[in-house]
């Protein structure tokens, strides 16, 4: 009898740990959400509004911002000892381009302003230069006016 004694006394001591653990602890509270994180936002760039350059339909040059339609003459001769180049305003071009023979009187067709006195259009290729006739010197140049 000591036994069952000793038995229901193990039993009764042991019926709170059961019950216990087939009761689970209380959850702790929920933890607080995170507060969400906020990115620094750039601003957008700034809009440049640039003007598109005047593109010339092809058989044209562009003069002043204005396309005119090339213009189709014999091949250009270069004197002895001359072959192309890019002249830019300012350039001084050799005196033997400033003879009749190299002038462009057709600049009206082109819609080209008239040489100021003492000034010539001279064909150079297949550009068109304002020249200084005085002294050579280039003022105004138009590339690719003559194909």
């Amino acid at each position: 009898m000591k036994r069952i004694v000793s038995l229901a006394t193990i039993f009764a001591l042991a019926l709170p740990v059961v019950a216990e653990a087939q009761n689970p602890p209380p959850h702790p509270p929920p933890k607080p959400p995170k507060p969400p994180v906020v990115k620094p936002v750039r601003p957008p760039p700034p809009v440049v509004v640039r003007p598109h350059p005047v593109v010339p339909p092809r058989g044209q040059f562009v003069y002043r911002g204005r396309p005119i339609n090339r213009v189709h003459l014999a091949p250009f001769v270069y004197p002895r000892g001359f072959a192309y180049r890019r002249w830019v305003v300012g350039g001084v071009l050799p005196a033997i381009f400033l003879t009749q023979a190299y002038f462009y009187a057709d600049w009206g067709a082109l819609g080209l302003p008239p040489p100021d006195p003492g000034f010539q259009w001279v064909r150079y290729g297949p550009d068109l230069l304002l020249v200084n006739v005085a002294t050579g010197q280039v003022v105004d140049v138009i590339y690719g006016v003559f194909y």
